[in-house]
């Protein structure tokens, strides 16, 4: 004898969890974390206009370091999947889950933007570095809970971690060639 599912109308709390990985990203959740990665990245963006500055152009920086263009050339892509990713996690669950998730997403994005502060605006490489620390445990915690949610939603996400610990090895290079901090 065949059991069937009985089928689950469209709006049912039952669809709006992990349980469901089927369930398609809404268009609102996805414009609202388009909304929030892009207010990062013009925040982000706005901080490191000092990048040609006399104080960027004296730091001793490590050889490896790409040219200035690549970074946004990096930053541009990450940042849609970062938005992808928070949207398909954040579709993926429900009440206190989603609620949790979205702090989690919203402290992440603070942090993302702070490090640009730290570094640029406040010309603090050694700030900077601290900073980035929280980050990239902020980072591995958003993946953590998306991935456990969606896989494909944590594995969007992985691009931003790795390119993020690049990041800190970069700042740890520059603080060490600037013991003064620059």
């Amino acid at each position: 004898m065949e059991t069937t599912t009985p089928a689950v109308p469209h709006g049912d709390a039952r669809t709006e969890t992990a349980e469901n990985p089927r369930r398609k990203t809404r268009p609102k959740t996805l414009a609202t974390t388009l909304l929030a990665v892009t207010a990062t990245a013009v925040t982000g963006s706005l901080a490191t206009r000092s990048v040609s500055s006399l104080w960027y152009r004296r730091l001793r920086k490590p050889s490896w370091q790409p040219p200035s263009p690549v970074f946004g050339l990096v930053w541009t892509p990450l940042y849609g999947l970062i938005a992808v990713g928070a949207a398909r996690a954040l579709d993926r669950r429900e009440g206190a889950a989603r609620t949790a998730f979205a702090g989690r997403f919203a402290a992440n994005l603070v942090l993302n933007a702070g490090w640009s502060l730290a570094f640029f605006g406040a010309r603090s490489p050694r700030l900077a570095l601290g900073e980035i620390f929280l980050l990239n445990a902020s980072n591995a915690a958003l993946i953590r809970q998306a991935w456990r949610t969606d896989r494909t939603a944590g594995a969007i996400l992985l691009p931003y971690g790795a390119w993020t610990l690049f990041a800190t090895a970069l700042n740890t290079a520059i603080v060490r060639r600037n013991p003064a901090g620059g």
